[in-house]
């Protein structure tokens, strides 16, 4: 018996190559709760008991994905700042008060241990060559949301960010 071979389409090729590469794509996709690129400074983070008002600030905060940047904003109609989109967020889903620049956020709170950072903590980076220029909402799995200057919208950010791993200086808590 003689098997007819079929000479493979380079246009079929492609696509099962292309395929391949979005299966592994969506793998990668999938991350537990360590962190698993390299970075200047990586985190293994411990699982947390979970925090009811850290999940409050964290489910807030992604309600805000997309506002616009502003210098010194503290509302979405205006545009937001980091430490302003911190204030408002704590403000609106907790009624309660933390206000200031980055810096003066940073002061207060509990200082905690990186690896047990949980929703809702605030996570603080030198961005402009001074402690604690910079603070976002950590919302689990390794990321953080913040209102950046650069491209102007509040988005999430990875904290193994290559950008942000080394630059990172703090994390505090406000709650329990």
């Amino acid at each position: 018996m003689m098997l007819h071979q079929t000479p493979i389409k380079i246009s079929s090729l492609r696509g099962i190559l292309l395929a391949l590469l979005a299966a592994s794509l969506l793998t990668a996709c999938g991350t537990s709760t360590q962190v698993k690129r390299q970075s200047a400074r990586t985190i293994l983070y411990e699982p947390q008991p979970v925090s009811e008002k850290g999940n409050e600030i964290a489910l807030y905060a992604m309600g805000l994905i997309d506002i616009g940047y502003q210098f010194g904003g503290k509302n979405p109609e205006a545009g937001l700042d980091c430490s302003g989109m911190v204030s408002y967020i704590y403000r609106q889903a907790l009624n309660m008060s933390v206000t200031g620049s980055a810096a003066d956020i940073a002061r207060r709170g509990k200082e905690i241990d990186p690896r047990t950072l949980r929703p809702g903590d605030l996570v603080f980076f030198n961005t402009l060559n001074r402690s604690f220029s910079h603070v976002g909402v950590y919302i689990g799995d390794g990321r953080f949301i913040h209102a950046p200057s650069s491209k102007g919208r509040v988005r999430i950010e990875r904290m193994d960010n290559v950008y942000f791993a080394p630059r990172f200086e703090m994390a505090r808590t406000y709650f329990d």
